[in-house]
C-alpha cells in the first residue's frame, strides 16, 4: 500500500465511507485540470464540489469528467492562469 492508500483508508474510516468507492485518480485528475487550466486554489474547491455532487447522487466518474471538461474549456479571458510548460 502507498501513503495515499493509507490516507484514503483512514479518512474513509473516520467519515464512515467505503474506500473502494473512492477514485483517487479521478479526483487527482480533476484537481490537476482545474489547477492548471483555471487557477490553483480552484482545485480543492472543485474536489469539494465533486464530493457534494456525489453525495447528492451524481455518478462520480461523470461528475469528475464534466468538471474537467468545464476546466478544459475555461476561457483565458475569465482569468485562467497560463499553463506552466515545465509541469506535467
Amino acid at each position: 500500500m502507498t501513503v495515499m492508500d493509507d490516507w484514503v483508508t483512514a479518512a474513509c474510516a473516520e467519515l464512515d465511507l467505503d474506500p473502494t468507492q473512492v477514485s483517487v485518480p479521478a479526483v487527482l485528475d480533476l484537481a490537476r485540470d482545474v489547477a492548471h487550466q483555471v487557477l490553483r486554489p480552484g482545485a480543492p474547491v472543485a474536489a469539494y464540489l465533486l464530493g457534494l455532487a456525489v453525495g447528492r447522487g451524481a455518478d462520480p466518474a461523470d461528475a469528475a469528467a464534466r468538471l474537467s471538461a468545464l476546466a478544459g474549456n475555461w476561457p483565458v479571458e475569465l482569468g485562467a492562469e497560463p499553463a506552466d510548460p515545465t509541469r506535467p
